[in-house]
């Protein structure tokens, strides 16, 4: 007993001397299941028709390696075989130290794996076969499987060979040594610092990568793969095989307009997104390579073709039209000219009446009818110091009203003045008036209000001196200018 205790203690000391390094990590488990015997009484291993005996204990493991790990395992239950050639029943203390080799590395889910080692199993004092409570596994062996539920929690399942180095346990040294199997479940469950945070298979000292999703293929330094040297690991590279630029996902882009080559009809020359990365010298929304007039000017109307629109058809480009929605000669730039006077609509202030290119498109006043207008100016008369038409007036007004009709895109203005008796005050007053009169009677006439403008002078500007009777007269008038 005091040899196997010692035992023990050397084997606890070299695990705790290894745990001081990076590669290793703690876990611990509780477990049950049952046990099975085989010896000079019989065989109920794998039998189910036979009585099984209940077992429960705790586990302690370290982590050694990717493939290997040391685990003690300390059980306690009963041991037992009953048939009609024979029975026996025990309760028993055991402890046992293996090594594990895992089939697979820890970064999967489901880990199978065989072990050995040797055990020490302390029987209790009810069977008088023997004296001797204490018998030894040598070896131990068997076999299980652990499967990850979470980073830190495994379920495990095992079957563990116990060879005796005795034959007593049953009562019966006459034949081959016991031998015992036990059937085992249990939950294990990870503690300590991780020393492989991505569980990459690569420790977190040596892991120059140690954030890698877990599941990713790495290299001897713990990095993601990646296959073309770009920067870019493989996982995250849309294109792999082909190196190219950490923006584009890993693929390349040789003329480095933001659009990779797959994409980019037109690979070698930079170009927009918007045309599939080709170039547009000219803007105009068509790829060089399709435009047939590469050089239109920025702002144009374009055709499928690149070239310049005639929206109206009437062969003046739009770029030279000052009409492009409207058909016109080409002799005004495309605009169209409804009176034929030669005056585009656009700059013809009388678009429907034919007039001169002097009159902006109007028709120029008569030199007959210029001069009957300011005659009929000087005969416009008013009451004494009163804005009143006198009656002798109505007449003109009447004819001047006829000939603003014959020039209906003509303005008129309505000038007042007096003659200098009283202030200028009163005098600037009243010349308003007498224009607003006369511009109220030309509005009564029909005459659009938005062509008549009346402008008091006052004593302003005299045609004759004010100190004779007629001067005075002279002075008190109206004068009409015509306008378009």
């Amino acid at each position: 007993m005091k040899k196997m205790l010692l035992l023990c203690m050397c084997f606890a000391y070299m695990l705790t001397s290894n745990a001081q390094t990076a590669d290793k990590k703690w876990n611990v488990g509780v477990h049950g299941g049952v046990t099975q015997y085989n010896g000079d009484l019989g065989r109920s291993f794998y039998k189910t028709d036979m009585t099984n005996y209940g077992f429960g204990g705790v586990s302690v493991s370290r982590y050694l390696g990717k493939l290997f790990d040391a685990n003690i395992l300390l059980t306690k239950g009963t041991i037992g075989f009953h048939e009609a050639g024979g029975e026996f029943k025990s309760d028993f203390n055991a402890a046992s130290i293996n090594l594990r080799f895992n089939l697979t590395a820890p970064e999967y889910i489901i880990r199978p794996y065989v072990l050995v080692g040797v055990g020490v199993m302390l029987f209790d004092n009810q069977i008088n076969f023997d004296q001797d409570r204490i018998d030894y596994a040598l070896p131990t062996a068997g076999a299980g499987i652990n499967f990850r539920l979470s980073p830190e929690i495994m379920l495990n399942l095992q079957e563990t060979f116990s060879f005796s180095n005795k034959d007593r346990r049953d009562g019966v040294e006459s034949g081959e040594n016991d031998a015992f199997l036990s059937h085992m479940i249990g939950l294990t469950v990870n503690l300590g610092n991780a020393k492989d945070a991505d569980l990459d298979g690569v420790a977190d000292k040596k892991d120059n990568c140690p954030d890698t999703p877990i599941g990713i293929t790495v290299d001897k330094k713990g990095c993601p793969l990646d296959r073309d040297l770009d920067g870019v690991a493989d996982y995250l590279d849309s294109c792999p095989d082909i190196a190219g630029t950490p923006l584009l996902n890993g693929c390349p882009d040789k003329d480095n307009d933001g659009i990779t080559d797959a994409e980019d009809s037109c690979p070698n020359e930079a170009g927009s997104k918007a045309l599939n990365g080709c170039p547009d010298s000219d803007n105009d929304g068509v790829a060089d390579k399709d435009d047939k007039c590469p050089n239109t000017k920025a702002g144009m109307k374009v055709d499928k073709n690149g070239c310049i629109m005639d929206t109206d058809n009437d062969g003046v480009m739009d770029d030279e039209d000052r009409c492009p929605e409207h058909a016109g000669p080409m002799g005004l730039k495309g605009c169209p000219d409804s009176d034929g006077d030669g005056v585009a609509d656009l700059d013809d202030k009388c678009p429907n009446v034919a007039g001169t290119m002097a009159n902006k498109g109007c028709p120029e006043i008569t030199k007959q009818d210029a001069v009957r207008i300011t005659y009929l100016g000087s005969k416009i008369f008013f009451e004494n110091n009163s804005d009143k038409l006198k009656v002798a007036s109505l007449s003109q007004l009447d004819e001047l009203a006829k000939i603003m009709y014959k020039y209906d895109n003509a303005n008129l203005t309505i000038e007042g003045y007096t003659d200098s008796v009283g202030s200028d005050e009163f005098n600037l007053e009243l010349s308003q008036r007498r224009t607003e009169s006369v511009r109220e009677y030309l509005i009564g006439k029909g005459i659009d209000s938005r062509r008549l403008t009346g402008i008091g002078k006052g004593e302003t500007n005299p045609v004759a001196t004010n100190v004779t009777a007629l001067g005075r007269a002279k002075n008190r008038r109206v004068e009409l200018k015509t306008n378009y």
